[in-house]
């Protein structure tokens, strides 16, 4: 123990580069996953805004993006992280990977709530003169409110899970810590802290969730 308040420094850095890596990553890639599912949902055949060669090229894609594991994935947008960001290494990169696999991720989910919500309500909409836009901002998505805010927070975990791979290049966090500091050394302790730390930040999101979902699910 003597070790880990040696580096307690380090661990509170990592806990704030892991809460800056999945707080950027849920809120970037929550939003352009929200936007990609409601494409994907809009263009459905017979939807609002029906256009079979967009959907099936947004199917296609989501579809090859998402198995693809997450240390593959930030080899494979390697090249794009140099474009954008300008740096392949770095908390910066693995936040824009995790944003981009979270987006993917979300879409599908968006678009799987939205198919459940009651058509009767879309017809309610037109009826009132609702333009695709303003049914899809302002009826679908409150309309499944409670499941889409279910589904934000599995993507929650599943970032804070990928974000403890983020000292594979050179991110920090609480996985790194926990392996240079903590395996590497054969200091256990530091691991099983990390690690309850992190079951401490999932737990607390879950939580979250679940009560939002249910005073949405109670209006």
């Amino acid at each position: 123990m003597n070790e880990f308040q040696d580096n307690l420094p380090i661990f509170r850095e990592a806990i704030g580069q892991t809460f800056f890596i999945v707080s950027i990553s849920v809120v970037a890639g929550g939003l352009l996953g929200l936007l990609l599912g409601l494409v994907l949902y809009a263009t459905r055949p017979g939807n609002l805004l029906a256009s079979r060669p967009v959907f099936i090229l947004l199917n296609v894609l989501v579809n090859i993006v998402r198995p693809i594991p997450f240390v593959i994935f930030l080899v494979a947008v390697q090249p794009l992280m140099l474009a954008s960001i300008g740096t392949t290494i770095g908390t910066d990169a693995v936040t824009f990977a995790l944003s981009l696999s979270a987006a993917f991720a979300v879409s599908r989910i968006v678009e799987q709530n939205l198919v459940t919500v009651n058509p009767g309500v879309i017809e309610a909409a037109r009826a009132a003169g609702a333009g695709p836009v303003r049914i899809l901002v302002g009826v679908l998505v409150p309309e499944a409110l409670g499941p889409l805010i279910l589904g934000y927070t599995f993507i929650f975990v599943a970032v804070v899970d990928m974000s403890a791979q983020a000292g594979l290049f050179g991110g920090g966090g609480l996985g790194d810590f926990a392996i240079t500091y903590g395996s590497q050394r054969y200091n256990w302790p530091i691991v099983y802290i990390s690690v309850a730390t992190m079951i401490v930040i999932v737990q607390a999101g879950q939580f979250l969730g679940n009560f939002l979902a249910r005073k949405a699910l109670r209006r």
